[in-house]
């Protein structure tokens, strides 16, 4: 007997041997049939879907759990427009904290909406003796008042206030970690908003670093949040990669730097996993710290590398030899250079053909790295609602010519490069459907179009959502298609995005989310 029979749906499976089904059969937690081999089974529950369209659940590759769960009970400055707004928020912010000398965060940070930085003199006039810490929203710096600066090593880049990379994390460094409990409770806000979005399984980019990282036992946090009940979808964490260290294992293992115990990728179960080790090489074009090859239009740099390129370099090469999958952080060409670079160096030195490194981001590539890509077998994770919502300045600050390089979809899949949807989540908007509608269209919120050529179709988008995040996360065998025998993981939508137009897709409802084949509930409006 089947434990559920889902039924009068247009089943889109993203499985070419049976692409469109109209039930489904569940036993388990898993799919067990479609169509004629399921309906004449006998079911406890049968659910009429009533016309609904179905697909695999979406997979964000790149989420940051705790950061958006955090972000979502922050004091913002979003949408501020002026620095005497921006100061009364933070001002009232202060007031309201009332501890005297206690740290103030506040989110929303981005100095393109003030055409400047704001600096460490104006904030020190709303500080009232708090410690102020305003975080950008690209992750990639913040802006301090005095009170921090004087806690920092003098030798610090400080530029009035505003700490960048490895100048944030020692600003970051100063304050006590979140607790378990408060770091729990974050997670599970974020998930419930990745559930209403029809995400039902997410890589969490980054637990215990200097630059995104929360706690030095944030893996602990998120042990907790499961126990707890509070992560309703699968979650696989990225490690650090300045979490390794030197260890004196037995020379036949070739093992330079591991976490304690040699725990690396792959660790876990179904729910909740140990996935890629994640490097930083630069920083972020918000802030506009991505490596670049040619400085920036209008400025006179090209952004910066997290570290001395050798330094990096052999932490990539021995993050592969201790047997990791490598999530490589590189938004320009400069950092996406130095990342290939070294992966063809640890691959020559130890092949590992079914690695499937991973380049994160991947924000400017240039056309002769595209083949580079293909050879070694490694995956683009993009965020292509990055250029929904800040395309218009990304294609400004590169110029007319390097503008159709941006978050390239079809030059990717032209090289048999692996295309993989992800959000960034808290970057900007963590909706799978807006990102999808920006990869058909490559249109940005004014209408603007990006790199034309980089169009795909609907059903090249899903798939970057649905078979590409499973393959990039090691969940082909169990994620990314309605194949019997995978995990019963589902987003029921209002519409079928391959019938609308595409201007619509964004749009379209979040009926619900199942995981497991468990109906999590309607998604939130």
């Amino acid at each position: 007997m089947l434990c559920t029979r889902l039924t009068n749906a247009r089943f889109l499976t993203m499985d070419p041997g049976h692409p469109v089904a109209h039930d489904l059969g569940i036993w388990q937690g898993r799919i067990v049939g479609l169509d004629e081999a399921v309906t004449s089974l006998p079911a406890r529950e049968v659910i009429d879907l009533q016309g609904a369209t179905v697909l695999p659940g979406f997979i964000d590759a790149h989420v940051h759990l705790a950061w958006t769960g955090f972000k979502e009970n922050t004091p913002s400055i979003a949408g501020c427009t002026r620095v005497d707004e921006v100061l009364a928020v933070v001002e009232e912010a202060v007031i309201r904290k009332g501890t005297p000398g206690a740290w103030v965060s506040i989110a929303g940070y981005d100095q393109r909406a003030l055409g400047r930085h704001l600096t460490a003199a104006e904030l020190d006039t709303v500080s009232h003796g708090h410690k102020l810490f305003l975080l950008h929203d690209s992750g990639h710096g913040c802006v301090v008042n005095s009170a921090v600066l004087d806690l920092l090593p003098a030798d610090l880049s400080r530029d009035g206030g505003f700490l960048a990379e490895g100048a944030m994390g020692a600003a970051r460094a100063l304050r006590l970690p979140y607790s378990q409990r408060e770091l729990a409770d974050a997670i599970g806000r974020a998930a419930r908003t990745c559930l209403a979005e029809g995400v039902t399984a997410c890589a969490e980019a980054g637990i215990g670093g200097t630059l995104v990282g929360h706690s030095p036992v944030e893996l602990g946090a998120y042990q907790l949040a499961r126990e707890e009940g509070l992560l309703p979808l699968r979650v696989q964490l990225m490690v650090s990669a300045d979490r390794l260290h030197p260890v004196a294992a037995h020379e036949a293992d070739g093992i330079p730097r591991s976490l304690d115990l040699g725990l690396r990728t792959g660790f876990g179960d179904d729910r909740l996993s140990v996935g890629a080790l994640k490097i930083f090489t630069d920083g972020g074009m918000m802030a506009r710290t991505a490596a670049l090859s040619s400085p920036y239009e209008g400025l006179v740099h090209a952004g910066q590398l997290q570290d001395d390129p050798d330094v990096l370099a052999d932490a990539i090469v021995d993050g592969h030899l201790a047997g990791w999958q490598l999530a490589v952080h590189a938004i320009g060409d400069r950092a996406a250079d130095l990342a290939l670079d070294a992966l063809e160096r640890a691959q020559r030195l130890r092949p590992r053909p079914g690695a499937r490194h991973r380049i994160e981001h991947a924000g400017l590539i240039r056309p002769d790295q595209l083949p580079r890509f293909a050879r070694l077998g490694v995956s683009a994770v993009v965020q292509p609602n990055f250029l929904r919502y800040f395309g218009d300045d990304y294609a400004a600050i590169m110029g007319e010519e390097r503008a159709p390089w941006l978050y390239r979809g079809r030059a990717f899949l032209d090289q048999g490069i692996t295309l993989v949807g992800s959000s960034d989540r808290p970057v900007t908007d963590g909706s799978p459907l807006r990102a999808i509608q920006f990869m058909v269209e490559r249109a940005s919120e004014s209408g603007q179009v990006i790199g034309p050529d980089e169009a795909l179709t609907v059903d090249e988008a899903l798939r970057a959502y649905t078979v590409a995040g499973a393959f990039a996360c090691h969940w082909d065998d169990r994620l990314g298609s309605l194949t019997p025998g995978r995990l019963a993981d589902l987003v029921v939508l209002g519409d079928d995005p391959r019938r609308v137009d595409p201007s619509r897709i964004g749009d379209i409802e979040v009926v619900a989310t199942y995981v497991d084949g468990r109906w999590t509930g309607k998604a939130a409006s």
